[in-house]
């Protein structure tokens, strides 16, 4: 009967992890689908995204409520508890990835038929192309519980920071230079903070992978070098 019972409780933790593996799936597609139609301005794969945020918000509430149903069957204790909760936590991280991944498609939708520099939009895609880069590494850090994967995304959250600054001080720039690019550069300023917090949700998730190995929550200081508070303008009189 124990061994039995521990079988079945294997095929929750399993379940869990694939339903994480899906919606986790659907979040890296939804960014990834936002950015190119940010790119080419393509209204009917923003409107895609938007739609496909029902989905994501759907799974998220699943996984909620099979761990809630997998504690209150198995009552698990110490690492066994930590897979469980670390299931809803990082399902929640992952609802509010698609979440930003809409609101930049929103943006999408906002800005046509606006003046539109193309070379404006190469600095959200390399952003783009990190914070999906590390969503991607820790989601299979969690899957493989490969801790030093894990940690290695935690760590480098700043390079996402520094080309966010970067982009965020050019962007102010070019508002700067031609009034007609204000608007524009305003939704693309929205755009990247919304990528930007992609990011900080894959640092979250690193943290919850280390937790859940080491039964340790990390104590050093999340390394940020977001420093786009702090930049001031200098007008120049002509």
């Amino acid at each position: 009967m124990a061994e039995h019972i521990v079988t079945s409780f294997d095929d929750d933790l399993k379940d869990l992890a694939r339903r994480i593996a899906e919606v986790g799936g659907l979040a890296e597609r939804a960014v990834d689908q936002a950015v190119r139609a940010l790119t080419a301005v393509d209204l009917a794969v923003a409107r895609k995204v938007i739609e496909s945020d029902d989905h994501i918000d759907a799974l998220q509430r699943e996984i909620e409520e099979r761990a809630i149903l997998v504690i209150a069957r198995r009552q698990p204790m110490a690492q066994d508890l930590r897979e469980v909760m670390a299931a809803i936590h990082i399902a929640n991280d992952l609802e509010r990835v698609g979440d930003l991944a809409k609101n930049t498609a929103k943006r999408v939708i906002a800005i046509d038929g606006q003046f539109q520099p193309k070379q404006f939009v190469h600095g959200v895609e390399h952003l783009a192309d990190l914070a999906l880069e590390q969503l991607k590494n820790v989601l299979d850090a969690y899957a493989s519980h490969d801790l030093e994967q894990a940690l290695s995304v935690w760590k480098h959250d700043n390079e996402i920071d520094v080309l966010y600054t970067s982009l965020f001080r050019e962007l102010l720039t070019y508002m700067m230079e031609d009034p007609r690019n204000i608007s524009f550069c305003t939704h693309l300023l929205f755009c990247a903070k919304n990528i930007e917090r992609i990011g900080d949700h894959a640092t979250n998730i690193a943290e919850i992978v280390n937790y859940v190995i080491t039964g340790v929550q990390l104590t050093d200081e999340r390394p940020k070098k977001d420093t786009s508070s702090l930049t001031s303008i200098e007008y120049k009189e002509a």
